[in-house]
C-alpha cells in the first residue's frame, strides 16, 4: 500500500496571462482549480499510472472540503485529521508560452498539539510492513521541524518505508530517523550540507553526507538533467529524456511518484529512479498543472539514460 502525507496542503488556482507585467492589472485568460501539496501531487501521478493510493494529512474548512472531495473524484483515497483553520490557497501565474510563471503559497493553518498527536496515532494505526510512505512538503505554523522525524520514527517501528522529501531542519532531523530514502534538489542539498554541488564528483560528495547523517538511498534532482542516486553499494546518473517543457511545477513530485510507483513493484532502485525521471519529465512536458499518464511516461522510460557513477 502506498500513502502520501501532506502536513500543509493547498487549493493550487492557477491563471495564464499574455504576459508577465509588473505593477499593472493583468487580465487571465484561462483559470484553474488543482489539488494542490507535493503529497497530493504524487497521489495524483499514481492514478495516472493506475496505482491506488491514500492521502493523509491535515485539512480544515472549505478548502479542506473542496480538497477531499476533489480527491475523492480523481478516485484517490482518503484519510485526514481536520484542524479549526482554513486550508491555504495559492496561487500561480504563468504566461501563455509557459515561459515565466510566479507562484505565491499561503503559510497554512496552525495546527495545534492535540491535531498533531491525532496525526501521529492515525499513521501509527494505518501503517504496515513494506507499507511506502511519501512524506512531502512544508510543516504548517505550530509544527516543529522535528515532526517529521517522529513519522519515520513510527514507520520504522512498523517496518514501513519512508521516502521524505522536505527541506532545511525538517530534512536534516528527518535524516537521523533513517528514512529509507531521501530527494532533495541540488540546492537544497548544498543548503543542507554546505558543499558545492556544481560537479558531478562534488554532488556525489554531498550525497554521501547526506547517507552519513542517516539517509539510508539519497536521490538529488537536477530538473532538465535528470537525477543522481547514491545508497551503500551503488552510484548512478539518471539522465532525462529530451522534451518541450511546458510547466516544470510539480515535476519533482511526479518524480517521486514514478519512483515509489516502481519500488511498489519490485523494481530495483536504480531503474525505480530511471522511472521517477520519466515521470517528472511527462509531467514537465504537459501544460497547465496536469501530470504525466502512463502511456506518455513508458515512452519517455524508453529514452531515459543510465551512467554508473564511480566514487573514491
Amino acid at each position: 500500500m502506498i500513502y502520501t502525507l501532506t502536513l500543509n496542503p493547498a487549493v493550487d488556482r492557477e491563471l495564464t496571462v499574455p504576459a508577465m507585467e509588473f505593477d499593472s492589472v493583468l487580465r487571465a485568460s484561462e483559470s484553474r482549480v488543482d489539488f494542490g501539496g507535493k503529497g497530493f501531487n504524487v497521489s495524483r501521478l499514481l492514478k495516472g499510472m493506475e496505482e491506488a493510493s491514500t492521502a493523509v494529512g491535515f485539512l480544515g474548512g472549505n478548502a479542506g472540503e473542496l480538497l477531499q472531495n476533489g480527491l475523492k473524484n480523481l478516485g484517490i483515497g482518503t484519510d485526514f485529521v481536520w484542524v479549526s483553520d482554513e486550508t491555504r490557497t495559492n496561487v500561480s501565474i504563468v504566461t501563455q508560452t509557459h515561459d515565466h510563471y510566479i507562484k505565491v503559497n499561503e503559510k497554512g493553518p496552525l495546527v495545534d498539539s492535540a491535531k498533531q498527536k491525532e496525526l501521529l496515532d492515525k499513521i501509527d494505526s494505518l501503517a504496515k510492513r513494506g507499507d511506502w510512505w511519501v512524506l512531502a512538503g512544508s510543516v504548517p505554523p505550530g509544527v516543529a521541524d522535528d515532526f517529521y522525524a517522529r513519522i519515520v520514527n513510527v514507520l520504522n517501528s512498523h517496518e514501513a518505508n519512508a521516502i521524505l522529501d522536505t527541506t532545511g531542519e525538517a530534512l536534516r532531523l528527518g535524516c537521523a530517523e533513517k528514512p529509507y530514502l531521501i530527494k532533495p534538489n541540488a540546492e537544497e542539498v548544498h543548503a543542507m550540507t554546505g558543499l558545492p554541488v556544481g560537479a558531478t564528483a562534488e554532488i556525489a560528495a554531498a550525497a554521501a553526507e547526506l547517507r552519513k547523517m542517516g539517509a539510508q538511498n539519497v536521490v538529488i534532482s537536477m530538473g532538465k538533467a535528470g537525477a543522481f542516486m547514491q545508497s551503500a553499494e551503488e552510484t548512478w546518473l539518471t539522465h532525462s529524456p529530451k522534451i518541450v517543457e511546458k510547466n516544470p511545477i510539480g515535476a519533482g513530485d511526479s518524480m517521486v511518484g514514478g519512483l515509489v510507483w516502481a519500488l511498489t513493484h519490485g523494481i530495483a532502485l536504480r531503474e525505480s529512479l530511471g522511472w521517477g525521471v520519466a515521470s517528472g519529465a511527462a509531467t514537465a512536458s504537459l501544460s497547465g498543472t496536469e501530470v504525466g499518464s502512463r502511456p506518455l511516461i513508458e515512452e519517455l522510460f524508453r529514452q531515459v539514460r543510465f551512467e554508473k557513477f564511480e566514487t573514491v
